[in-house]
């Protein structure tokens, strides 16, 4: 057998370099692996917020919790206005309160895989409350570069797939006006986007999306539609 020529024996090596890059990009979370996820919803313009900012700065430590921190938009009359807020994070926290027996949105809440909630500033009751959140049973996820897959597994009922941009570090911002005027306030897993995918009826599929921005992660949540629970999540 004659020895390969140089030149495809580079190329060969370039191939699998390639190939062994491109598997290392994905990240695939099988359920049992998938964590608990942990949604703040706090204002900068709520004097009651900053405890719950130090509680998700604490539970996003753990390697079984995936920390969420959506600033609403409902306190920016107070006179500062929310610099991470959006009406999309405030929407998404309204949704959620029928089901969880809430009459309305309120500061600081905390909810937990979308089926239980508490105030924010209870560290032991979220605690308890992750303690309790059953291990997820959905599908299998994978994130790469500009797409996400989502693996066949049994539907309870129509969900959708959203994809989430946070910022996995500890961001310190000083509020100048409002019920926290003076005060400088450390924000954990700040959300910068929020986008629904698609629906997901229990089948194998992926979707495209655009690269993660620089300093940011991605995360993926696949969720039973209109504030129902997450049935699987996965994070860079």
């Amino acid at each position: 057998m004659k020895p390969l020529s140089l030149p495809v024996t580079v190329l060969t090596a370039v191939l699998l370099c390639a190939s062994i890059s491109r598997a290392a990009a994905e990240t695939v979370v099988t359920p049992e692996r998938q964590p608990v996820v942990v949604e703040l919803f706090t204002s900068q313009g709520c004097s009651s917020c900053p405890p719950a900012n130090a509680n998700l700065i604490a539970l996003a430590a753990r390697d079984d919790v995936l920390a969420l921190s959506f600033s609403v938009t409902y306190w920016d009359y107070l006179g500062w206005k929310d610099v991470f807020g959006r009406r999309e994070y405030t929407e998404r926290q309204v949704t959620y309160e029928p089901k969880l027996g809430q009459s309305g949105p309120f500061t600081p809440q905390m909810v937990v895989d979308g089926r239980a909630s508490a105030i924010g500033f209870d560290l032991a009751q979220m605690r308890q409350l992750i303690g309790a959140s059953p291990r997820k049973r959905g599908p299998t996820l994978t994130l790469a570069p500009e797409r996400v897959g989502i693996g066949a597994a049994a539907l309870r009922a129509p969900s959708d797939v959203w994809l989430v941009w946070y910022d996995p570090g500890v961001v310190q911002v000083p509020v100048r006006r409002g019920e926290n005027s003076g005060r400088t306030l450390p924000h954990s897993h700040v959300v910068h986007n929020l986008v629904r995918l698609g629906g997901w009826d229990g089948r194998a599929t992926s979707f495209t999306t655009r690269a993660t921005p620089a300093g940011l992660k991605a995360a993926i949540l696949v969720q039973e539609s209109g504030g129902g629970p997450v049935i699987a999540a996965a994070t860079q």
